[in-house]
């Protein structure tokens, strides 16, 4: 897509997307005076802490307003300086972005998260009429708009293991997209919980009191990390973000999937990541309805392999 030492002008929301480019940045490579926008986390801090970042204001799904405030940050930086490329994997800050960029004359590439198996986000659908902007999928067949561009999970596989594997120490991370509570996962974990387990948990935008283990709203992404090497076993939402740090750490996932129903996210999607993620063999799912502890031992008998 680009050569290598580029320098991109790379946009994206916290979380997942922001995962997302930084692998696609390993194949890239672009360059140091490359320049990296997204929403100010403890996380995005740690995740960006030797790239060069501007932070915008959080931009919530379909938020014009802060769509716009975004926006206006990003014309003030093309205003400034000039890019080889902007590529985004989403999500709404995207739209604030892309299409000024291409407006610059900036090759503009926008490539669907991992999340969208099926068909392109609400934030792909405006994109895919954007002028200039060339958009890519990760997943095939969708259309002649999204051309297949190859895709992340390739570069995960799993190990064979025993069948089962001691737990002992467990962490719980339930993702920081605001507004939404997850305490179908808490009550999940809570029911499957053995005598002498030791439980370290990120609750994110949940809010829970009375819990056993060590308690943290939201952890940086080297915290995060080293709490994940050190568990037997990782309960994760499935957000693409934690997902590819954990598969990177060698460890699979157990999913706990948010659903629009228990109003537990805007959409249906993190049914859609679990599925794909499951088909390839590099996850296990957690039934919230009927949570089974075997689940996290089957997952912490196997390795994630990252080329």
């Amino acid at each position: 897509m680009l050569p290598r030492g580029a320098k991109v002008l790379w946009v994206s929301s916290a979380g997942g997307h922001l995962s997302e480019l930084l692998r696609i940045d390993g194949t890239v490579q672009s360059s140091e005076d490359s320049l990296w926008v997204t929403f100010e986390t403890q996380q995005t801090v740690s995740m960006l802490s030797a790239r060069r970042s501007q932070f915008v204001d959080y931009v919530a799904p379909r938020d014009a307003p802060a769509t716009l405030r975004a926006a206006r940050r990003i014309l003030s930086i093309l205003h400034r300086e000039s890019f080889d490329a902007c590529i985004s994997t989403g999500a709404a800050v995207a739209v604030s972005g892309l299409p000024l960029a291409a407006l610059f004359g900036i090759p503009t590439y926008y490539v669907e998260s991992l999340a969208r198996v099926s068909a392109p986000s609400f934030t792909g659908r405006i994109l895919e009429r954007a002028p200039r902007v060339r958009t890519y999928a990760q997943y095939e067949g969708w259309s002649r708009r999204w051309p297949y561009a190859g895709t992340i999970w390739d570069s995960f596989s799993c190990s064979s293991g025993t069948e089962t594997a001691r737990v002992r120490k467990i962490l719980v991370t339930l993702g920081t997209i605001r507004p939404y509570s997850f305490d179908r996962a808490v009550d999940a974990v809570l029911s499957i919980l053995q005598p002498g387990d030791e439980l370290t948990w990120q609750l994110g935008s949940t809010r829970r009191s009375g819990l056993p283990g060590t308690v943290r709203q939201e952890m940086g992404f080297g915290d995060l990390g080293r709490c994940a090497a050190a568990a037997d076993v990782v309960i994760t939402h499935a957000g693409v973000g934690t997902i590819l740090q954990l598969m990177s750490l060698g460890k699979m996932p157990v999913l706990a999937v948010r659903d629009p129903a228990h109003r537990e996210h805007v959409d249906g999607h993190q049914n859609e990541i679990a599925s794909a993620a499951v088909a390839r063999g590099v996850v296990r799912v957690l039934d919230l309805a009927r949570p089974d502890r075997s689940v996290l031992e089957a997952a912490a008998s196997r390795r994630i392999l990252s080329t």
